[in-house]
């Protein structure tokens, strides 16, 4: 048998090795797949935090715009003679009855007493229009935009939110 060293450890030196050696890589491999977990768990968790937060900020949005009171104002029904077509010997006509869309009750306060003004620019500029301008592609959506801007500024500084078309017949 071969002698060891003073200082060297009882046990087989190859034996010794292979032991030690294990017990080191085995915990490095534990502490590895333990890290992993931890943020793994971690990832999941502030994934959830944030789809959570981001569900509830888009849940809020709509409850604060149904709480906004919204008022309907009609304008009274109107007949109109429109503009000749080149060629036309008959006349043409549209009746036009229409709501204003406002942001509450306070700003209809305020519209109310301009309806007069209203009114007549809404005549005055649908009497100028053809048959065809309402035939065309987008012909209505078009002279609802442009009531609306017309609208806006006879009402300044109220604000009409939309121009909503409740009768809408061309003779």
């Amino acid at each position: 048998m071969a002698r060891k060293p003073k200082n060297a450890p009882a046990g087989d030196g190859e034996a010794e090795g292979q032991d030690g050696a294990a017990p080191a890589g085995g915990s490095k491999k534990k502490l590895i797949v333990i890290g992993a977990a931890v943020l793994l768990v971690a990832g999941a968790g502030g994934g959830g935090f944030m789809v959570m937060r981001s569900r509830a900020a888009h849940a809020e949005k709509p409850a604060a715009e149904q709480k906004l009171p919204v008022a309907f104002m009609d304008v009274r029904e109107m007949s109109m003679n429109l503009m000749p077509e080149p060629g036309q010997t008959q006349p043409r006509f549209v009746r036009l009855k229409v709501a204003l869309e406002v942001r509450d009750s306070k700003v209809a306060a305020e519209i109310q007493p301009l309806m007069p003004r209203v009114e007549d620019t809404f005549q005055v500029f649908v009497r100028e229009l053809r048959v065809g301008d309402f035939e065309a592609a987008g012909g209505t959506y078009r002279l609802r935009e442009e009531l609306l801007r017309r609208v806006n500024v006879a009402v300044y500084p109220a604000k009409v939110d939309a121009v909503l078309f409740k009768d809408f017949i061309i003779q």
